[in-house]
This record gives C-alpha cells, structure tokens and sequence, in this order.
C-alpha cells in the first residue's frame, strides 16, 4: 500500500517567470505520468514472468517471503522520499524500479489466482476501473482550488489504520463468510481513502513543481518528477488490488 507524504520544501534558486512554469508545469506533469505508466509496465512484466513460471512464483511470492516483500514495499513507502531526495540519481531510480518489482511480485499470485480460474477478464476490468478512478480523482486533484496541504497527516494515520484492518482480518477472522464481507469492506474503504490520497497526492506534485520552478534548480524538478511518479504508482496499484478483490468477491460463487 501507498503512504502519504508531506511534501518536502524546495531548494533555493532563481524564481521563473508565471507563463514559463505554466507552460513547464504541463511538461513536467506529462513527464510523471509516463514515467509512472513506465512502472506499471515494468511491473506488468514481472506478473507475467512469474506467472509463467508458477515454480518460481512460488518461492519468491509465496509463503514467507510474501511477508519479506511486504515489508519491503511498506519500507520503501516509509523512507523512499530520503532516497529521492538525499541520495543520488542512480539511488532514487533504482529505488523506484525496485518498487515496482517488488509490486509485481507481491500481486502476481493474485493476477495468477484469477487467471487459472478463467476470470482474466475480471482482471482487465478491474484495471480499466482503477485507470478511470485514478484519472477521474488525479484530475480532480489538479484542478481543484482547494488547499489540501493539511490533509496528509489524516490520510497517513487512515493509511495504517487499513492496514492494521486488513492484517487482524488475515489473521483472526476464519469464518469463510464472514471474512469475505470483511475483506470487500476494508477493500471499499481502501478505494475511497487512495482516491482521496491521489487527489492530494497531484496536488502536492503540482505544487512541488511550482515551488521547484520558483526556488529550485534542474535537479530537484528531476528528483520531484521521480517521486510523484513513485506516489502515484504506489495508490494506482492499491486501487487496482482492491478492485480486483472486491470484483472477485461480487464474482465469487
């Protein structure tokens, strides 16, 4: 799952005239989308290389060491922002290409799952629904006059609490029944809190620009571009991840 991240402040440098970073903000917006589009397609890779390789899948995404990627991505979610911004280039690419492996490997028996039982197209479905989502709220977030700077330590504390949801839910609710309207619950609230959080989200990376263009230099606009792309991928994912579970479930017999 994604985190909210305050947004950090701008180094110093020459201020930019308004038209020009209206006009770099188109540019710079563009550049994040496809380098986050870039992730997704990385990790779509790395689903389908595991899936053709159920043996292989099961070594590195099953049992124990999905609980080793969980952490992973959860770590990376919670210092990847030292790494964008304190470390070198190379350190903040790798750190995003990382993510998205680790992604795809934390959902490919997911993907696989659906697919072995003859509901690939529920998988296409719930992509194409967190493709409309995400660009319906990240509109939203770009567009919008509201200030929601404020809104990033709520969304953070929402963030764990679904997480801490969905781990009592694996662990202590058994009956089948029961788990499955558990399970579609946490997975609806999880779709409404990152589409919230991706509003929030293209907001702090329009104003992260703006800032950068005003007081920054070449080099932070880079590590900035990088950053919101790895925050818009991490709530793409977890949107399509719940939409496939809650469509699933609806599918379920």
């Amino acid at each position: 799952m994604a985190e909210v991240y305050n947004r950090p402040a701008a180094a110093p440098g020459g201020a930019r005239s308004a038209g020009a970073i209206d006009q770099g903000l188109r540019s710079f917006m563009l550049g994040t989308y496809n380098y986050m589009a870039l992730g997704l397609a990385g990790t779509a890779a790395v689903v389908m290389a595991l899936m053709a390789n159920p043996e292989i899948m099961r070594v590195v995404a099953v049992g124990p060491m999905k609980w080793v990627l969980f952490a992973g991505i959860f770590g990376l979610g919670m210092f990847a922002h030292k790494a964008f911004y304190s470390g070198s280039a190379v350190l903040a690419h790798g750190a995003y290409w990382l993510y998205c492996a680790m992604w795809g490997a934390m959902i490919a028996p997911m993907v696989y799952m659906f697919v072995s039982k003859g509901m690939a197209g529920l998988v296409g479905q719930a992509f194409f629904v967190a493709a409309a989502t995400f660009a319906a709220t990240s509109l939203i977030g770009y567009t919008t006059k509201k200030d929601m700077t404020g809104w990033g330590n709520f969304l953070s504390m929402l963030s764990i609490g679904a997480i801490i949801a969905m781990l009592v839910s694996f662990f202590f609710v058994t009956d089948p029944g029961t788990s499955k309207m558990v399970s579609f619950g946490i997975s609806a609230v999880v779709v409404l809190l990152f589409s919230v959080i991706t509003a929030y989200e293209t907001q702090g990376i329009k104003s992260m620009y703006i800032e950068g263009a005003q007081h920054g230099g070449e080099e932070y606009l880079k590590r900035s571009s990088i950053f919101g792309a790895f925050m818009l991928y991490g709530s793409f994912v977890t949107l399509f991840v719940h939409i496939l579970n809650m469509l699933g479930i609806m599918n379920s017999e």
